[in-house]
């Protein structure tokens, strides 16, 4: 059996203190690492079904053969994984603010680092994803212009409840439009939510993208049992791209 408890690294920031756990949920009889800033817990691989169906519900929605994928974020990973677990993916590049959590996927600190880092689709690079999204050259400093079938994004709470200030102007109108640039004709853009669907930020990505959808996201809470939890998915598609309503996910 492993520790009970182990702080894997802590580390400053310029958004705060941020630190990798790992501990042993013994109802469960599973290792659960988490991230926090601060007090805050920002992610936990107990719960991943979320991030698992912003991938696949973003890649559904892809038109290309080969697909080219960015993500905005790299947590522990599973949005990435998951990205990577679809055949049609010729190349995915992830964006992730901190240092840290790039080290903790190179080094084998979080249980999918190793996969991440062995497979030749898959580029972590260091980066400011809103910032990059906001610029002319684009999410890919290696080559400028370029465009995705999918961007997705897991780094704040919510549209509204954020990490740090500095990201709020991407989800503004002009935010969006500017995002909106990189994405190629039959793309489409994806963003997680820790709450619920939000009628206002749904009509917000309306008066930008042409097709736009807010997937609830239901799962069970494996520490409550009974209980549920409804994080959301936010896919939104330029002019020209038609889907049929997913509805609510289950997983």
């Amino acid at each position: 059996m492993s520790l009970l408890f182990e702080e894997l690294d802590y580390r400053p920031t310029p958004i705060g203190a941020l630190s990798l756990r790992r501990r042993r949920e013994l109802k469960l009889g599973v290792d659960v690492f988490e991230i926090k800033l601060g007090d805050a817990f920002l992610m936990s691989s107990l719960f991943t079904a979320s991030e698992v169906a912003l991938a696949r519900l973003g890649l559904a929605r892809c038109r290309s053969k080969r697909l080219e994928i960015a993500v905005g974020g790299l947590g522990l990973g599973y949005t990435a994984k998951t990205v990577l677990e679809h055949d049609s993916v010729g190349s995915l590049v992830v964006i992730e603010l901190l240092d840290a959590v790039i080290d903790w996927h190179r080094e084998g600190l979080v249980p999918l680092g190793r996969d991440l880092n062995a497979d030749s689709r898959c580029r972590i690079v260091q980066g400011d994803f809103f910032a990059l999204a906001s610029g002319e050259g684009g999410l890919d400093r290696d080559t400028p212009g370029r465009r995705f079938d999918a961007i997705l994004v897991d780094i704040d709470h919510t549209p509204d409840q954020l990490l740090d200030q500095r990201s709020a102007a991407f989800y503004s109108d002009a935010g969006l439009r500017s995002l909106a640039r990189h994405i190629k004709p039959g793309g489409v853009f994806g963003l997680w939510s820790n709450d619920g669907p939000d009628d206002a930020f749904t009509a917000r990505l309306s008066a930008v993208f042409a097709d736009v959808e807010a997937v609830a996201v239901t799962f069970d809470n494996p520490l409550q049992e009974g209980r549920t939890v409804t994080q959301t998915v936010y896919l939104a598609a330029p002019s020209g791209h038609s889907q049929e309503q997913a509805g609510s996910v289950i997983r």
